[in-house]
């Protein structure tokens, strides 16, 4: 994915105090969130980076398909959210049958400044009004999956249901592909 040099050199030259700090006031953001259901305290947070899908998979101790990787897209000027299994990825022709538009994601600045979640952290919980959330079907064969948590050392386990509930998402949509071969377990 190319970003625009300015918004890289941007990100480069804030420091790494800058960037925790941030990271750790969006994952209690999160955590506040979540006391309205008494939930906070099935956050886990790491000692390690789970910014990946693979980090996050290593730090939880689940296969990556398990991992619910939140992408960021522009529509409209606006921000769409698509949680995803991490084996899944967005299939351009069914993204452009939904959303009418090509898929062009969100850069690093974008994602900070639409969801207050810095990349790596973006969940689906406590963003900003106007952010919409959709739930990808590929999810939908595991009785757990573990979406982050508001920063790249965080996640939480959560079954599709609640997910459903907590992300409070526009709904299920049918936008990837790659996940349903023998490789994932399908």
């Amino acid at each position: 994915l190319m970003r625009s040099s300015a918004a890289s050199d941007v990100y480069k030259r804030q420091t790494l105090s800058q960037r925790r700090l941030r990271s750790q006031m969006a994952i209690e953001r999160v955590r506040e969130y979540f006391k309205q259901w008494g939930l906070e305290n099935r956050i886990m947070e790491f000692d390690v980076s789970s910014a990946t899908v693979e980090l996050a998979a290593q730090a939880v101790g689940v296969i990556p398909a398990r991992i619910a990787k939140t992408l960021s897209f522009l529509v409209n000027d606006g921000c769409v959210l698509i949680v995803a299994a991490g084996d899944a990825k967005i299939d351009n022709s069914k993204y452009k049958h939904f959303f009418h538009t090509k898929a062009k994601m969100l850069t690093q600045e974008q994602a900070r400044e639409m969801t207050g979640h810095t990349v790596g952290g973006v969940c689906p919980f406590a963003n900003p009004e106007g952010v919409r959330t959709y739930l990808d079907v590929s999810l939908k064969r595991f009785g757990t999956v573990f979406p982050a948590a508001g920063s790249s050392n965080s996640a939480i386990e959560l079954t599709c249901d609640e997910l459903t509930e907590y992300s409070h998402c526009e709904g299920w949509i049918d936008v990837c592909k790659g996940w349903q071969t023998e490789d994932s377990g399908v």
